[in-house]
């Protein structure tokens, strides 16, 4: 049975999530919690705080090994995931510099899903994270420019 894009059955939009424009998030595959990140729309691309970066051969496969920090507070931590790809991602400053992106799950309230990730050195940041406007796509979220914190109970 052929179906043009009319009669594709579609699937159901999830509950409009609000969130605000700061937010507490988990990465499970890299054993990250409570991460503080700023949502950040005119971002395309989200990115996380990692220094140390080490690429590695893992049976014939590309992975990357790292260390983040979740807040000053917090001891320093290492994760290793496989490398998704390397692209030319522009800084806060508008100057293009080539990052590894990692495949990793998002964790928000209930809600998880798959996101890319570019690796790059945030310490002189506020945020350890930033989630760009991707990450968000297609996952019926709206983001509260006023509030912060709207998803923890």
């Amino acid at each position: 049975m052929n179906m043009n894009k009319r009669t594709r059955l579609k699937k159901p939009k999830p509950e409009l999530l609000v969130i605000g424009w700061m937010e507490h998030l988990d990465l499970p595959d890299l054993d990250v919690w409570q991460l503080k990140a700023k949502i950040d729309t005119g971002a395309r691309t989200s990115a996380l705080h990692a220094r140390h970066i080490e690429v590695f051969d893992k049976d014939g496969v590309e992975w990357v090994r790292f260390q983040t920090q979740i807040s000053d507070d917090t001891p320093l931590h290492w994760a290793e995931c496989p490398t998704y790809d390397r692209r030319a991602i522009k800084n806060t400053s508008g100057i293009p510099s080539r990052r590894i992106v990692i495949r990793t799950t998002l964790k928000l309230t209930d809600r998880s899903w798959p996101i890319s990730v570019s690796l790059a050195d945030r310490s002189n940041m506020t945020f350890p994270m930033i989630i760009g406007r991707t990450a968000l796509k297609k996952h019926n979220i709206a983001v509260h420019t006023r509030r912060a914190n709207l998803t923890s109970s």
